[in-house]
């Protein structure tokens, strides 16, 4: 995070207040109940599926929307009723909304030129924005003459020549290729730091919201149903949705048969195994090999007691899970069903005894490592104790 917004959240308060905020469309809840506070100098990413009410709680905040119930307050001053043009905020829309008679060079101008600054101001802001977004050679074209990802930088660089207070990015990327993409990533990033500028950024992109926030808040059927730094939300999701939808997760429903007051035992019948779970590291087993599947494995923080009998759910990311030849001791044993080569990494599909399919990820950080385990191999499966969390819901 950058330390404008570290400042903000430790001492001067937040810049962008939203309390109890709802919208309904034809009696469906698009925002259901939303607060949440977001620093000024933040990069905040509002992360969820199609029709999670992301969007629409960004229309909400750039005054396109007014809400049903509940306040917006935007440094201070309560400006749910405000309309967009007298708020301090700017909006790069997904539809691009370029004017199609007017150069690139024009349209991102044209903001500068209602503010009525000098034309060297103009020329010299305008051409930063183009340099960073890839687009000085094509300053005299009109948008006809663009391809889609061209008119999208278009759009951001016409978004962040204003300098806003505050700027509501929806999907600001998503037409840009790959390597291009990175790229504006991290001068999103240079441009927020040296600008101080707080950016709410919408996306479905789950790298792209990683690379980008500070914090994140992950939506679904209107409501924020998480909120935490990227790490928080990878390592510790606070519910199985959450676990699945971001990244890649493998799922394990237990049924609790020993609550202690330091952790849990389960039974998992996908597992084939009685599990325990500690509140801390685990150490080597009696025998002195150490604590993988069948050892004892990290509560999530923040899990509340569980009562025997109670039905839970172990979460286990692909990339905590090594394999290996089989014979290891207290480890999984399962046949590779499917590889995928991705370049940097490979992920196996490995088919344990109860029919479950497990997936892992392993970096490819040897030449031709993809070969060292082919389909249809019968390999060990073994992960760290602290690598697992727990969730009730």
């Amino acid at each position: 995070m950058s330390a404008a917004g570290e400042a903000a959240r430790e001492g001067e308060g937040p810049y962008l207040r939203i309390e109890g905020v709802s919208k309904r469309f034809g009696g469906f809840p698009a925002v259901d109940d939303v607060s949440l506070s977001i620093g000024r100098g933040e990069v905040f990413c509002l992360l969820g599926g199609s029709g999670s009410g992301k969007t629409t709680l960004l229309r909400l905040l750039a005054g396109f929307e007014t809400p049903d119930r509940g306040k917006i307050y935007i440094d201070g001053e309560d400006v749910s009723a405000v309309p967009p043009y007298r708020r301090p905020v700017n909006m790069m829309f997904q539809s691009y909304a370029l004017f199609p008679h007017l150069s690139v060079e024009k349209n991102v101008a044209f903001g500068l030129e209602q503010e009525r600054l000098s034309r060297q101001e103009i020329r010299q802001r305008v051409g930063e924005m183009l340099e960073i977004v890839k687009m000085a050679a094509y300053g005299p074209r009109r948008p006809h003459q663009l391809s889609g990802g061209q008119r999208q930088r278009v759009a951001l660089a016409r978004a962040l020549v204003k300098r806003p207070k505050l700027l509501l990015l929806d999907e600001p990327l998503a037409a840009l290729d790959r390597k291009l993409r990175e790229h504006t990533q991290f001068e999103l990033l240079n441009i927020q730091k040296r600008l101080g500028v707080t950016f709410i950024v919408v996306t479905h992109d789950q790298q792209e919201a990683m690379t980008l926030a500070s914090r994140m808040g992950v939506m679904d059927h209107g409501r924020i149903v998480q909120v935490g730094t990227p790490s928080e939300i990878y390592e510790a999701p606070a519910t199985r949705f959450v676990a699945d939808f971001i990244g890649s997760v493998n799922l394990f429903e237990g049924r609790v048969t020993e609550a202690r007051a330091d952790g849990l035992d389960i039974h998992c019948a996908e597992i084939g195994a009685e599990m325990r779970l500690a509140c801390g590291p685990s150490s080597a087993a009696a025998d002195g090999t150490p604590a993988l599947t069948h050892g004892a494995l990290a509560l999530a923080r923040g899990v509340p007691a569980v009562a025997r009998g109670a039905t839970v759910w172990v979460a286990l990311r692909p990339e905590k899970i090594q394999l290996s030849r089989p014979g290891a001791p207290g480890s999984l044993t399962g046949i590779v069903k499917e590889i995928g080569y991705m370049g940097g990494v490979s992920t196996y599909l490995v088919e344990i005894a109860s029919g479950k399919l497990l997936r892992v990820t392993l970096p490819n950080s040897a030449r031709q490592s993809e070969h060292q385990i082919s389909r249809n191999d019968t390999v060990s499966l073994s992960w760290h104790s602290a690598s697992p969390i727990v969730l009730l819901r």
